[in-house]
């Protein structure tokens, strides 16, 4: 199902207490927020199969799926996880707040409100949030699918392209497996079949000292055979052009082809020609689009 998306904050308030609802629901429409109201924890993942909050507020001690329950819930999957959620307790205890931050809360506010201080909370969050979605989008508008786990296998964060790859994946248990075994940078720990070729998840480092790396790339089983039939090439002048698009100068793509640099760029005035390329930086744009910004 698609999400519906707001121009203006989007909050999501999870209570059992239809009073409550109903005084958070005013106190935040007055300050400018669009408010989304659920009373329980499986009603608050209707609402945000269908319309996605930029923050969520949960009560703690709730029947059936309780705040921390949410919590959890929400950071395991990978399209929710980066939502801030701030807690709401009448519990002030430390083991209890504690359990809060341990679930995949953001904040919290104890009970009853000073709404001042409420507001405040959600606009820092709200500002933090929409700085790393910005950073997310920005690596995926590079091709740059990248998640995080945290020391015991459960998902911190991801990219929008990466989410999307991980809701698909159909055995994400080994990344847990992987954390575990505390393997180096650079190796691939998963491959996986997707459409014409093959998805790889490779550890890049870690980030901090409970924040494991990942990257996710997809590799085609045939790039050159798709610029071919695209672009109407011939099988060699679609293997060029898949080196231009890799950035390789035409003295590379001659010694990788074991071809004379002539020949190179005649096959490559050819394939400008037959595809309508001004050059090859337009080239090497329009064969990266067409592969999807494979690795």
């Amino acid at each position: 199902m698609t999400r519906e998306t707001s121009s203006r904050s989007t909050l999501l308030v999870i209570d059992d207490d239809p009073a409550a609802l109903g005084m958070m629901d005013e106190a935040l429409t007055n300050a400018g927020y669009s408010v989304l109201l659920a009373q329980s924890g499986d009603s608050a993942f209707e609402v945000m199969n269908r319309t996605l909050p930029d923050l969520v507020l949960v009560d703690a001690i709730m029947p059936g799926l309780s705040g921390w329950d949410v919590c959890r819930s929400m950071k395991a999957d990978a399209t929710l996880n980066a939502l801030p959620v701030i807690f709401m307790t009448g519990l002030t205890e430390i083991e209890h707040v504690l359990r809060a931050f341990e679930a995949g809360a953001t904040d919290y506010v104890t009970k009853p409100f000073h709404f001042a201080e409420v507001l405040a909370r959600i606009e820092i969050h709200l500002i933090a949030a929409r700085r790393i979605r910005t950073a997310h989008a920005a690596l995926d508008s590079v091709g740059r699918r990248f998640f995080a786990l945290d020391d015991s296998g459960e998902l911190l964060w991801s990219t929008p392209k990466a989410a999307e790859f991980l809701a698909q994946l159909s055995s994400p248990e080994s990344f847990s497996e992987f954390v575990r075994k505390k393997s180096e940078p650079g190796q691939v720990i998963f491959t996986s079949p997707y459409q014409n070729g093959v998805l790889r998840v490779t550890f890049i480092g870690r980030d901090g000292p409970q924040e494991w790396l990942f990257s996710i790339a997809f590799q085609l089983d045939r790039p050159e055979q798709i610029l071919q039939e695209k672009f109407g090439l011939s099988a060699r002048e679609a293997e060029v052009l898949l080196w231009i698009s890799r950035g390789k100068s035409s003295r590379d793509i001659a010694e990788i082809l074991s071809i004379s640099p002539r020949t190179i760029d005649k096959h490559t005035e050819q394939l400008y020609n037959k595809a309508g390329f001004s050059g090859r930086a337009a080239a090497a744009a329009a064969a990266s689009r067409l592969l999807g910004d494979v690795e």
